[in-house]
């Protein structure tokens, strides 16, 4: 048995283990009903024995408590059960990927669509059976944005290869990746990353020791004068005093006071939801530099994340205690709401700045973790090799990571020596936008951090621009070719920038005459050149493929082939070196039933 079939194997046993906790739990949470109908049913006939005075009226208590815990224990294995569904539903979406049946099932990130972006719509990176949505495991907003932004963004060497450390250290670590997506289901449905950073970083609405200690002292007045008052047999003089200066601050500090527990009560929820997550990372022990960094910055200052979100949480609830109508009069007299609005404000002021790099760090840990679930459910596919000396491109049998592994075919590409533009040409349908598309995705995957779909591949870190997608736009008023030579330019201006830029231009210049192509293909791929790009230009048109002449050692030609087989075509689609040497667009008309 090969790894990949083993590691599928392994996701199957967990699978299966979880359906029979679930399995398990819908038993006892059956068992756990009819025993709430049957305290229920107790309570009642100890009821009716009390109301007819034939038993002790204090025998109610029993079955009414024991119905009582009966509700909780329910609620915790219907919880139990839930999270065992989960888990089944986790280890499922692994088989569905590895068995190439994700597509429309994961989390696609539409959201992180930019038409202004190089090559994201290009290379496919997001929406449905997109790359993103085949890479993506994480449970928390902020983990989708990290990921989304390592795809949209190459990293440099040093930092990928940072990633790959990780990404290696947590590929095995299957009970960690489990408990971390599980554990981020509450915090996606619950936590809003920007609004809690927004929270912990805002100006402070109470602070000041000064204004602080004189609410104590009148707290601490109005405990010696009701004491007295009580105790001693005190005259109402100074209870009236105490009580006016009591009115007094609660009036001048209301709105500051409901301001501050008004705007503590989301984040104080968010927050106890994503505690569930840096919990989990802060009793993990890890070897890779990356992972200890991530975790030692959740323990910055001194103190865990979680033990500081604990006391946020235990303040709310102090202060919440207000709410209580027996206790509101003793607080009020207290200054209850006040003094613990200044202890959030503190939290606040010690912890706030803390609360972005926190969701940062969880955001982090998520998106590596969805790598290494790739990594682990592609063994075969093996981390690229990342090298300083720039540019390099060196790819053996690559092949396209959206595309079937049965349907998937690979080719070899190089960019060595003075090598820095390959023209390919080729017939329609024959696979050369393919072939841009899947040197540019793996590309995208080795400067995430992730595995390539490559035999081997060793690159230098580079920028990646494409012009596979371009289209009009209505709104806009722009035509293909305008929306095309805008593209250009762009990739142009990066390839003045460093890193070097790898371009894949698709049938350049296509909208307009073939003179004007010519001229303007030539300028523009030889720009890019000369500016230190490397990258691939298709063509149908044969006459483009002599700007590969036209550059001498920096280019080759290369091409895609057809063959007609009993009336129909057929494509291999392996690249070969050369100029195509025949088109097969009149074949296809006639295919089609257009006389020609």
């Amino acid at each position: 048995m090969d790894e990949r079939a083993a590691h599928a194997d392994e996701y199957r046993r967990r699978r299966d283990a979880r359906r029979a906790d679930v399995a398990a739990a819908e038993r006892r949470s059956d068992a756990l009903s009819w025993a709430r109908v049957a305290a229920f049913a107790l309570a009642g006939v100890a009821v009716w024995a009390a109301a007819t005075h034939r038993a002790p009226g204090a025998i109610v208590a029993v079955p009414v408590a024991v119905f009582v815990l009966l509700i909780v224990i329910h609620d915790r294995a219907d919880r139990a059960r839930q999270r065992a569904q989960r888990a089944v539903d986790y280890w499922e979406r692994g088989l569905e990927r590895m068995e190439e049946r994700w597509i429309g099932k994961g989390e696609a990130g539409a959201r992180f669509f930019d038409d202004a972006h190089p090559y994201a719509r290009d290379l496919d990176l997001f929406g449905k059976g997109s790359l993103f949505e085949l890479l993506c495991t994480a449970r928390t907003r902020s983990g989708e944005e990290t990921l989304a932004r390592w795809l949209l963004h190459p990293a440099g060497a040093a930092e990928v290869r940072a990633r790959q450390a990780a990404v290696a250290e947590l590929r095995g670590r299957l009970e960690l990746r489990e408990d971390l997506a599980l554990s981020g289901e509450a915090v996606r449905a619950e936590v809003n990353p920007a609004g809690l950073s927004k929270w912990g970083a805002a100006p402070p609405v109470l602070s000041g020791r000064t204004p602080w200690l004189g609410v104590a002292v009148v707290t601490l007045a109005s405990l010696v004068v009701f004491t007295g008052w009580l105790v001693l047999h005190w005259t109402w003089i100074p209870v009236a005093v105490v009580v006016a200066l009591v009115a007094g601050l609660m009036r001048v500090y209301r709105s500051r006071v409901e301001m501050v527990h008004a705007g503590v009560d989301r984040p104080g929820r968010d927050l106890a939801v994503l505690s569930l997550v840096v919990a989990l990372f802060e009793r993990e022990k890890f070897t890779s530099e990356r992972l200890q960094t991530l975790a030692a910055r959740l323990l910055e200052n001194g103190e865990p994340a979680s033990r500081r979100i604990a006391t946020l949480a235990k303040l709310i609830d102090w202060a919440n205690a207000q709410r209580n109508q027996f206790f509101a009069p003793i607080g009020w007299l207290l200054l209850w709401p006040i003094h613990f609005a200044y202890a959030i404000e503190r939290w606040r002021a010690r912890s706030g700045a803390d609360v972005g790099r926190w969701i940062e760090v969880v955001g982090e840990f998520e998106a590596l973790a969805s790598l290494a679930g790739y990594a682990y459910e592609r063994p075969d596919e093996p981390m690229p090799e990342i090298v300083d000396e720039s540019p390099r491109l060196l790819a053996d049998a690559v092949g396209h990571p959206l595309i079937p592994r049965d349907r998937c075919v690979r080719n070899d590409v190089a960019f060595a020596g003075e090598l820095r533009l390959l023209v390919v040409s080729g017939s329609n349908m024959s696979g050369k936008s393919t072939m841009l598309r899947t040197l540019g995705i793996n590309v995208v995957l080795a400067l995430a951090g992730a595995p390539v779909r490559a035999t081997r591949m060793r690159l230098s870190p580079l920028q990646v621009g494409a012009t596979l997608r371009i289209q009009d736009s209505l709104a806009e008023g722009a035509s293909r070719f305008y929306a095309e030579i805008t593209r250009l330019k762009q990739l142009v201006d990066l390839s003045r920038q460093t890193p070097p830029l790898l371009f894949l231009i698709d049938e350049i210049l296509a909208g307009t005459n073939s003179h004007d192509r010519r001229i303007g293909a030539e300028a523009v791929v030889r720009g890019l050149v000369d500016h230190g790009a490397i990258g691939l230009v298709t063509t149908h048109d044969l006459a483009l493929a002599e700007v590969a002449s036209a550059l001498g050692p920096r280019a080759r030609n290369v091409h895609f082939e057809d063959r007609m087989v009993d009336g129909k075509l057929e494509f291999d689609y392996r690249m070969r070196d050369g100029v195509v040497q025949h088109s097969n667009a009149i074949a296809l008309m006639r295919a089609v039933g257009l006389e020609i």
